[in-house]
């Protein structure tokens, strides 16, 4: 896939970007298959950076489909899983790989990303998981305190009623 593609999506080119891009293919390429369209991939991000982009755009994969899982672990780590195939991976980047002289040169950082042997950069483990449950539509129903509708799995107890996050925390 053109990397121009997903830099249109993201809206800029950056070395973040970059790694998410060659991460997901890196993912895809081993698990032998393509952009998800609908659920029959699943993705876990180790991070909320740049190259979540990539991810969702080559792999298919979004919150609003269920098919995207969030860790707030920091790594630059994505573990896909093919529920056709019933195999899953773990690709992670290696920025200590990298050669020091690209560190605070964005556009060559980006370049050599795009351009070096992935054996180079990343590594490809596959991984044994259960398979992740299916996304469920679930119940809303209105906050006694703010009155806006929360799903009712999120709703916390507080003071003997059932409230929403924000106004658990609150009280």
């Amino acid at each position: 896939m053109d990397f121009d593609a997903v830099v249109a999506f993201h809206g800029h080119r950056c070395p973040g970007l970059a790694i998410g891009y060659r991460l997901t293919l890196a993912a895809l390429a081993a698990l032998e298959e393509g952009r998800a369209a609908d659920d029959e991939l699943v993705a876990i991000t180790e991070n909320d950076a740049c190259g979540v982009d990539a991810l969702q755009y080559l792999a298919g994969c979004t919150f609003g489909k269920g098919n995207l899982q969030f860790l707030d672990y920091g790594k630059q780590a994505y573990t896909l899983f093919s529920r056709r195939s019933r195999r899953g991976v773990r690709v992670v980047f290696h920025r200590d790989r990298l050669p020091p002289e690209l560190e605070g040169d964005r556009p060559a950082l980006t370049g050599h990303i795009l351009q070096a042997p992935a054996a180079d950069i990343i590594t490809v483990t596959p991984v044994a998981m259960v398979e992740p449950e299916r996304a469920r539509a679930r119940c809303s129903v209105r906050c006694p305190i703010c009155g806006e509708m929360v799903m009712e799995t999120r709703l916390k107890e507080r003071g003997g009623r059932q409230v929403c996050v924000p106004c658990a925390e609150r009280a």
